[in-house]
């Protein structure tokens, strides 16, 4: 049984991924802004949230202290804003960073020491090169983002490294962006499924969805 790290799970597919370790029978440590939607699935949870270098290695070192080392860790932190770039904020523009992109460095900066030497990694991502739309140039330049420090981390960490491009998915975070939600968007269980499928088979690089 493995021994599971998630960023983000009280989001809906951190949860989903949660709720599949878990019916597996691995150990799943949850890192949640909002613990208390978590703490049915699994015992071990932390209040934590990619805010700060401060927040991130306190969080990451509480999680630590519960299990250790980790099998697998697993971002799932994400937001996302529909602004147009002359009229963004630099708030705005910083707090979108943070979830998709500069989060990603903190996070696994602070895991590293956690990891067991076999350990998988994987970053939530998204089909970015379909999201360069008017308002989403903040999301659309994090997620390429992502898959580029992704690559420099497998490189320098020799670790088996994943992202996941899910297209659409039925979350809160749609609520957020004035765009119909596809028919055929998946749900966050079907990309958790996914995801735990592709650790089990040891599936490196991009994921499509």
């Amino acid at each position: 049984m493995a021994n599971v790290l998630i960023w983000g799970a009280s989001g809906g597919i951190g949860r989903a991924l949660a709720e599949a370790y878990v019916a597996k029978g691995h150990t799943v440590v949850a890192i949640a802004r909002r613990p208390q939607e978590i703490e049915t699935i699994t015992s071990h949870v932390v209040t934590g949230d990619v805010d700060t270098l401060e927040s991130v290695t306190a969080a990451t070192q509480r999680a630590a202290e519960l299990l250790n080392p980790f099998d697998v860790f697993v971002y799932a932190v994400g937001d996302i804003i529909s602004v147009k770039v002359a009229e963004m904020t630099p708030d705005n523009w910083r707090r979108i960073m943070r979830a998709n992109l500069t989060g990603v460095y903190l996070a696994t900066q602070a895991v590293l020491p956690y990891l067991a030497p076999q350990a998988h990694l994987f970053f939530l991502g998204a089909q970015h090169e379909r999201l360069r739309l008017p308002g989403l140039g903040a999301y659309a330049a994090a997620k390429a983002g992502l898959e580029a420090l992704a690559e420099v981390i497998r490189k320098e960490t020799r670790r088996r490294v994943t992202v996941v491009r899910p297209q659409a998915v039925q979350t809160p975070l749609w609520n957020k962006v004035p765009f119909r939600l596809p028919a055929n968007a998946l749900t966050p269980e079907q990309v958790a499924q996914t995801m735990l499928q592709a650790w089990e088979e040891g599936r490196e690089g991009i994921i499509d969805l």
